[in-house]
């Protein structure tokens, strides 16, 4: 068998600084300034305040970084699925051997797929109602029964349990294990929703919980089966989902929306120290309220007490007396006067009626004559015949008569 050749090495070998400075020096000097557009995915802040992110398409990705005196001036919140348009120069980052764009200005060119999907789901839902606060309920002031639907390997539930632990809180903790990123996973979040709503004995919130990540991570927040899994949740919901910045569908449609898992732990539990401050602050406004009524009454009774009906009770009394007395006279002097008045009305109208009456024109001379056959008033000579009995009435007394002869006055 014939030895394998192997070609000798030069006598300069380059060490890997070398050769990635060379490339260095060739990229850089090709790629002084580019213009790149791409989605912003990966989107991260140092405490330094630089922003590294990734730029990418369909086909291949760029890592990118942006300063902090070109960050602080941005006119725009740069967030992932954000379309942009940036200008730059290529740098090898020679630690890692890799090469990123330096971002010397950025501007927006229009959203991403995932950004734009989410803005139009979003305006949905919201014209349908689903984001009002008006049908979103509040927490009993003390939860004692929590279901935790989250992963049960991620941060999110670790940190969940250390500050509930640290909180004043007993109670009952069911954890209910789901997949929170990934293809599915918002259908396997709202059956979890789903099934907690028909427990015999349904819990007192349910606390969705996730660690922050990228728009792609937090997806599964932001499908609609999951919104309308937490609308129709008749167990109010608590969401602690991604960072405090990240603001997913699922935030808008629960009924508490947590900026953190530990911060949703800090809503539903509150700390020894809190409980103490709450009862002092109800004792204050206890004791504020129990001498104000005392002041009040104090001051009612001082008031009662200085006013002349319980100086001077008898005055009042009198003075009643006397109006009585005075209200006693005028209805005496009112009842004479209408008295007087109605007895000569009486008299009037008496002398009234008797100038009118028959009997008044008969006292002065005149008869009234009837024929007693038909009882008809006789007023003319015509209505009798010889033989007739009359009856004739005078001033006073009547008298009969017979008729004998008939004599035409005209």
């Amino acid at each position: 068998m014939e030895a394998a050749f192997w070609p000798e090495p030069p006598e300069t070998l380059l060490t890997v600084s070398q050769l990635t400075a060379q490339i260095k020096d060739l990229l850089e000097s090709a790629y002084p300034e580019v213009w790149v557009q791409g989605e912003a995915s990966n989107l991260s802040r140092s405490g330094a305040g630089h922003y590294y992110l990734t730029l990418k398409d369909q086909e291949a990705e760029l890592r990118a970084v942006m300063w902090r005196s070109l960050a602080s001036r941005l006119s725009f919140q740069l967030r992932d699925g954000l379309e942009v348009v940036c200008r730059g120069r290529l740098e090898v980052y020679e630690p890692r051997g890799v090469y990123q764009l330096i971002i010397e200005q950025i501007y927006p060119k229009g959203m991403g797929a995932l950004e734009l999907a989410l803005r139009q789901l979003r305006e949905k839902l919201a014209r349908e109602g689903l984001f009002d606060e008006s049908r979103k309920r509040a927490l009993p002031r003390f939860v004692r029964r929590i279901v935790l639907i989250t992963s049960p390997t991620g941060a999110a539930i670790r940190d969940f349990l250390e500050v509930l632990r640290s909180r004043w809180w007993s109670g009952r903790l069911w954890i209910v294990p789901v997949r929170v990123q990934g293809e599915g996973a918002a259908e396997e979040i709202a059956a979890a929703v789903w099934l907690v709503n028909r427990l015999p004995e349904p819990p007192q919130c349910i606390v969705l919980a996730r660690g922050g990540g990228s728009l792609e991570d937090l997806w599964a927040f932001n499908e609609e089966v999951l919104v309308r899994a937490i609308v129709a949740s008749q167990t109010p919901v608590v969401t602690g989902v991604g960072h405090e910045i990240d603001v997913t569908l699922a935030d808008l449609a629960a009924d508490v929306r947590a900026l953190t898992p530990s911060h949703a732990a800090m809503v539903l539990a509150p700390t020894p120290q809190e409980l103490l401050q709450e009862i002092q602050g109800y004792q204050k406004r206890l004791a504020a309220c129990l001498r104000h009524q005392l002041s009040g009454a104090r001051a009612r009774y001082e008031a009662i007490a200085a006013s002349r009906a319980f100086r001077r009770p008898w005055d009042r009394l009198h003075s009643l007396a006397q109006k009585v007395d005075d209200c006693e006279v005028r209805v005496s002097r009112a009842i004479r006067v209408q008295m007087d008045q109605a007895r000569q009305k009486v008299q009037f109208l008496s002398a009234h009626l008797e100038s009118l009456s028959p009997l008044a024109v008969l006292g002065r001379g005149y008869s009234l004559t009837w024929r007693l056959e038909d009882r008809q008033l006789v007023r003319d000579a015509a209505q009798l015949q010889p033989g007739d009995e009359l009856l004739t009435r005078f001033g006073r007394g009547e008298a009969t008569s017979r008729v004998e002869h008939l004599r035409d006055s005209s």
